[in-house]
């Protein structure tokens, strides 16, 4: 990858390195065609791949409390270029409700806002994605600036709401309010709107770009699915804290429990931005001082953290807006928000190319190597059999005799043994099938069903959580129960490709396996997540059944969907795991009949046996021409990377050696 300086550059060129590397599978897809290679299973990988690929974005997540700055600063790295400020920033002004930035490039630019009274609902906010009709929508044209903001002001509607209807809707408590110091009174100011989705056709937003706006604790604490979901699936974590303040009693409850536990599984970015710097400037203070300062205020915010002081990135937001509006390098420079721009053009968009490269050899890395496997397997098969028929003396009729009756005989063997492979492939269906219905979405569905029914009946957060655990242990048990099927499936597999090994010589391919342990380590994370939340000083000192119940019915939506991956991944798996051994069957058979073929075209003529000998000559070529084209596409597709090369490479010499040996 190139260096470029801007995170705008970078992820430009992100988006041309995506768009190359679909063109490079779409060519394997085709190679694999070509070759008669594909079979339906595959091809449906490569596809899937390739459309992940074509709509993957780069989301990043903006985190604070209230009045940080956090809105500023993402009109100052996005969209100082607009001239204006997107996102409503100023005093008194602030987005209320979670808020995604991208672009659809089928409904063009508008602003969609969900009800705040959806809260009530059991539908997942995923789910309510997927029902525009459900959503206020407000379209606006993105060259009329005051008419972008006059639509923009919807992000910070608000209402008066009764405190028992507050309270209905998870927003208010009591306690928690004399917590805060909130003053008593009889009604409360509540977002109008729960979430809301933006469509603008900035640059980066068309390249892939997602902002994620989060507004506060008080969304965090209220919408499980924000820190249980959508914050985990975030390319990075930005958040942003005050530098005139520090960190704050709210904003270490923001990091512990929200900020901190999305990213320690180390596949996320994370960045602490200090912003307000500018509130430090002091013409009666020499530079050199107010460095000092800054740097002290750095080091004490890594220290209550406990994070280090490279992630703590030390920024004025509102004059970098203001010397990006007016072109001020200077007062850029001074801004300091190249330095998180650099983070982000850098470090978070090479992040998301590893993640990309993980995703793809994990899915098509088999493939791949079944491709090099198979090639040089048939190149060795080939190449020897076109040796021994060369030195044939085709003139001692005799000896070609037994050489045909040899082969009929292997024929007849080969095809009393496909009979015995059939019987085994359908004693694999029987066992596979054993595996899928342990992993059934219907028996899942069941456990969930019992589990929603105990705790409606629930009156306290206990009751839930001990109904959640006996939930969480069951659904273990089940994919417990996967293991020995797991595990005699492949030993099946294993067997089978024993069995052509020791009878015909076949390549004994070490089948790709099929894991329960990650997915059981994801259900159980995903609990420990839930009970974190759920022991936050908001929850612990609210006990809102409306928070706490939306809690687990995120957790409920999150393990079903851990399961149903799980069901998925191992369907892909037992559809995929014989075809290498398949792709050999195929071609021992061809070997024997061209076998066949030359050795009763000798009988014939010496025309005909040289047109034969001819004929298989080109297609060994074929073979090496076959490998050379599969070895140039898999080095388009890991680019500056080794991923399948570096264990498969050694079969371009050996066959490069081979062929010069035959010759």
């Amino acid at each position: 990858m190139s260096n470029p300086t801007s995170f705008q550059d970078n992820l430009f060129h992100h988006a041309r390195w995506r768009r190359n590397l679909g063109a490079a599978l779409e060519r394997y897809n085709t190679w694999r065609k070509q070759y008669s290679l594909d079979d339906p299973n595959s091809t449906n990988t490569l596809l899937g791949m390739i459309e992940n690929l074509s709509s993957d974005r780069v989301t990043l997540a903006f985190v604070a409390e209230f009045s940080r700055g956090k809105s500023e600063l993402i009109n100052a790295l996005f969209f100082g270029e607009t001239g204006i400020r997107l996102l409503p920033s100023t005093a008194g002004r602030t987005t209320m409700s979670p808020t995604e930035l991208f672009y659809d490039e089928n409904e063009g630019s508008y602003i969609r806002l969900l009800a705040i009274e959806t809260r009530l609902e059991e539908t997942p906010l995923n789910a309510l994605k997927q029902e525009p009709q459900r959503w206020k929508q407000i379209n606006f044209d993105p060259n009329a600036p005051d008419q972008m903001q006059e639509a923009f002001k919807e992000l910070v509607a608000v209402k008066q709401v009764t405190k028992a209807e507050a309270e209905q809707l998870g927003l208010f408590d009591e306690r928690l309010a004399a917590e805060y110091g909130v003053e008593n009174s009889t009604h409360i100011e509540i977002p109008r709107w729960r979430h809301a989705l933006i469509s603008f056709p900035h640059p980066l937003l068309k390249e892939g770009l997602t902002i994620l706006d989060t507004p506060g604790l008080n969304a965090l604490g209220s919408e499980p699915e924000l820190t249980l979901n959508m914050l985990p699936n975030a390319q990075a974590i930005i958040f942003v804290i005050a530098a005139d303040t520090g960190v704050t009693k709210s904003d270490m409850e923001m990091w512990t429990h929200h900020v901190n536990k999305a990213t320690k599984a180390g596949r996320q970015g994370l960045a602490i931005v200090m912003n307000k710097i500018d509130l430090m400037w002091d013409d009666m203070t020499s530079e050199g001082n107010y460095q000092e300062a800054i740097q002290s205020q750095v080091a004490i915010t890594a220290k209550t953290l406990g994070v280090s002081e490279d992630f703590i990135f030390p920024v004025s937001a509102k004059q970098a807006l203001l010397a990006k509006i007016r072109n001020e390098p200077d007062l850029i420079q001074r801004s300091r928000i190249d330095e998180i721009e650099k983070y982000l053009a850098q470090d978070i968009i090479q992040q998301r190319q590893k993640i990309l490269m993980d995703s793809i050899e994990k899915d098509i890395g088999f493939l791949v190597t079944e491709s090099f496997n198979l090639v040089e397997h048939n190149y060795a098969k080939s190449s020897k059999q076109l040796a021994e028929l060369k030195q044939l003396d085709f003139d001692n009729k005799e000896m070609i005799a037994n050489l045909v009756k040899d082969t009929q005989q292997q024929q007849e063997i080969y095809l009393d043994n496909i009979a015995q492979f059939k019987q085994s492939r359908e004693e694999f269906a029987l066992q596979f099938s054993a595996l899928t219905k342990a992993l059934s979405p219907k028996r899942v569905e069941l456990l969930i069903k019992a589990s929603k029914h105990e705790i409606s009946k629930s009156l306290t957060t206990h009751g839930m959580k001990q109904t959640m655990r006996k939930l969480f242990d069951d659904l273990r048990e089940l994919l417990q129960d996967c293991v020995e099927s797991t595990q005699a499936t492949q030993a099946m597999v294993k067997k089978i490709h024993k069995q052509f090994h020791d009878d015909y010589g076949f390549q004994e391919i070490e089948p790709k396996l099929f894991k329960i342990d990650s997915y059981q380590a994801t259900l159980e994370q995903l609990f420990d997540d839930g009970e974190d939340f759920r022991k936050s000083t908001r929850i612990t000192l609210t006990e809102q059944s409306l928070v706490v119940k939306k809690l687990y019915d995120t957790l409920i939506f999150k393990a079903y969907d851990i399961i149903n991956l799980a069901n998925k991944d191992a369907k892909t798996w037992g559809r995929n795991v014989l075809s290498p051994l398949m792709h050999q069957i195929i071609a021992y058979k061809k070997q024997l009949e061209d076998r066949m073929v030359v050795l009763g075209s000798s009988i014939e003529s010496k025309e005909n046996l040289a047109e034969n000998l001819g004929r298989l000559d080109r297609e060994l070529n074929l073979i090496i021409t076959q490998r050379n084209e599969l070895n140039a596409i898999v080095k388009e597709i890991e680019g500056e990377t080794s991923l399948f090369t570096k264990n498969a490479s050694f079969l371009i010499n050996d066959i490069s050696r081979s062929y010069v040996d035959f010759l």
